[in-house]
């Protein structure tokens, strides 16, 4: 990862093809265009690739996320439930459609706990929101069967695990809804972007209508057509250019995987080195989109003196309990902390609501995230970076 690793001709080629017609617009201008409708494109490309019926396109995978919430019914006062190790987007969508996050333990799948989910299912839980963190599968399987029982629709948060698959399905699509982000990081990326896939239909016209201030899709479900509007919507569509590069790197997807699943060997054989080390539990081997390498070592001192070690020689790996971003007792805006904004959404002067959550309510997390290093993946991967990495490991496994 990334897929910017790999921008070449393919990507010129398909981003000239919009600049010529002069329209960036995913919607009307009909003569201008000549017939080249390119995020259209890119959504049944991405529908047929992942084996859903369909595909909406949209501005970002946070924008994914909140479109597939609001066309769930999510809103003010209920309860989502979905883990604690997230990037932050993931319950910044639940809070912005006015409901509620819950938070789930994670297992040795650095995913959702399953066991944990059912504790925290109430009559007000409205969605239940997995995440394929770091490109690996969830429990998705035991995740839905708790669902169903409960008859709780799933949305997949799916941003990381773009070529992922669970036993030859690919992820998203065990599902009512998932969500795909093509930032700037991701393994295969448009800049900024992101998708919903579905193989409902009422449910992937909702979003194509959602997305688009609520305009009324049923004359030209996927387009414009009428006039009249049945919900109030926003504007999160996507434009030509990124939907051009998207087509280009859709069709590199297997191929990333690929090499990342050839890198990704290389990093396991090199972090075996360290004594008593374990690996985080991958589901399907085979399905792993492979866009990271997470070991555990056995205890947090162990692990801040490895991670220190690789640090001082240049090869340093993510420790996610030092992580702002992605670990839940790192929030501190969601926490409550007073030297930011005492919590709450949007603001707490006078603000909507106030959410404060206690940073220790996920212990069984928290006991895997501080022993967890983690190294991305590249897509390429120089010999002279593969020696340097494997010479810090050695060292470090000496210590």
């Amino acid at each position: 990862m990334p897929g910017f690793e790999i921008f070449g001709a393919e990507e010129k080629a398909q981003v000239m093809d919009v600049l010529e017609s002069g329209v960036l617009f995913r919607y009307e201008f009909a003569d201008q265009r000549k017939g080249m409708w390119k995020v259209l494109e890119f959504e049944r490309a991405f529908a047929a690739y992942t084996g859903a019926g369909h595909a909406q396109a949209v501005t970002s995978g946070t924008a994914a996320l909140k479109v597939a919430l609001a066309a769930l019914g999510v809103g003010e006062g209920d309860e989502v439930i979905t883990q604690g190790f997230t990037f932050v987007a993931t319950w910044e969508a639940i809070l912005d459609c006015g409901a509620v996050p819950v938070f789930t333990e994670v297992d040795l799948t650095l995913n959702m706990d399953p066991v944990d989910l059912e504790k925290k299912i109430t009559p007000r839980t409205k969605a239940i929101v997995p995440v394929h963190m770091m490109g690996a599968q969830a429990r998705i399987e035991a995740i839905k069967a708790v669902a169903d029982r409960h008859n709780i629709p799933v949305l997949e948060d799916t941003a990381q695990a773009a070529g992922g698959r669970l036993n030859g399905r690919h992820l998203g699509t065990f599902g009512a809804v998932g969500t795909f982000s093509f930032d700037a990081v991701k393994t295969m990326t448009t800049g900024e972007g992101g998708m919903c896939i579905t193989n409902d239909q009422t449910l992937w016209r909702r979003m194509s209508e959602y997305q688009d201030h609520g305009h009324d899709h049923v004359p030209n479900p996927g387009g414009r057509g009428g006039e009249s509007r049945s919900f109030v919507g926003f504007n999160y569509r996507m434009m030509e250019i990124q939907g051009a590069i998207g087509l280009a790197q859709l069709a590199k997807l297997d191929q990333i995987v690929a090499a990342q699943k050839k890198n990704k060997a290389f990093f396991r054989e090199a972090v075996s080195v360290l004594p008593d080390v374990q690996f985080r539990e991958i589901l399907d081997e085979a399905g792993d989109s492979a866009t990271f390498l997470t070991f555990l070592l056995p205890d947090a001192q162990r692990t801040t003196a490895v991670n220190q070690a690789l640090r001082e020689a240049g090869a340093s790996a993510v420790r996610w309990s030092e992580n702002g971003w992605h670990y839940y007792p790192n929030w501190e805006h969601l926490l409550g902390s007073k030297t930011y904004c005492q919590g709450g959404w949007p603001f707490s002067v006078g603000g909507k609501r106030r959410v404060v959550y206690d940073p220790q309510a996920l212990p069984a997390s928290a006991a895997l995230i501080e022993r967890a290093l983690t190294y991305q993946v590249p897509i390429l991967l120089p010999e002279e970076q593969k020696t340097k990495i494997a010479a810090a490991l050695k060292k470090a496994a000496a210590i």
